[in-house]
């Protein structure tokens, strides 16, 4: 067998934010919007924007600016929030993520990544999956499922909660 029968390619989700290229595993997005209205939310935790309505479904939306304790960005028409499927406890979590600009699908082999350093980065180096090399550039994969610690996600799906039932009760 030739190298290209036995190579493994991932797909990921690149992004920009604060200028820079990162990454979600694409079977994790689960959607792209342009940037909507989003509900404000009074919330202990500053990176939560507020919610959008999708669909009929409440969905928290995370500024990863704040989240990753980034300088705040700008809206411009490329901001836009990424709509992801997290996995928590058994449970399935929906989570918007707003992000500076959506770049594109791009495909990684194996071979061109590596793992994360384990220190002299802006991000907690238990979040980055890996880091590519593409075009000239790096990019910085995110695990999804280590972003947001147990307790922030028992509170943000908790604020989405309490804001569906409002929504239906109509209070």
């Amino acid at each position: 067998m030739d190298d290209l029968q036995t190579s493994e390619q991932t797909q990921y989700l690149r992004f920009h934010l604060a200028g820079k290229n990162y990454a979600f595993d694409v079977l994790k997005v689960h959607e792209v919007l342009s940037l909507v209205k989003i509900t404000p939310l009074p919330s202990a935790m500053d990176f939560l924007s507020g919610v959008i309505n999708l669909r009929g479904s409440v969905i928290p939306v995370v500024d990863l600016h704040k989240k990753f304790g980034m300088p705040p960005a700008q809206e411009t028409v490329d901001t836009s929030i990424i709509i992801v499927d997290l996995l928590h406890e058994g449970e399935a979590t929906v989570i918007g993520a707003l992000v500076d600009a959506v770049k594109g699908v791009m495909r990684c082999e194996k071979k061109d990544l590596e793992p994360a350093p384990r220190f002299g980065m802006q991000l907690n180096a238990n979040v980055v999956s890996a880091i590519a090399k593409k075009d000239g550039d790096f990019v910085v994969i995110l695990d999804t499922e280590k972003i947001f610690s147990d307790k922030e996600l028992w509170l943000i799906r908790d604020q989405a909660e309490e804001e569906a039932e409002k929504d239906e009760t109509g209070s």
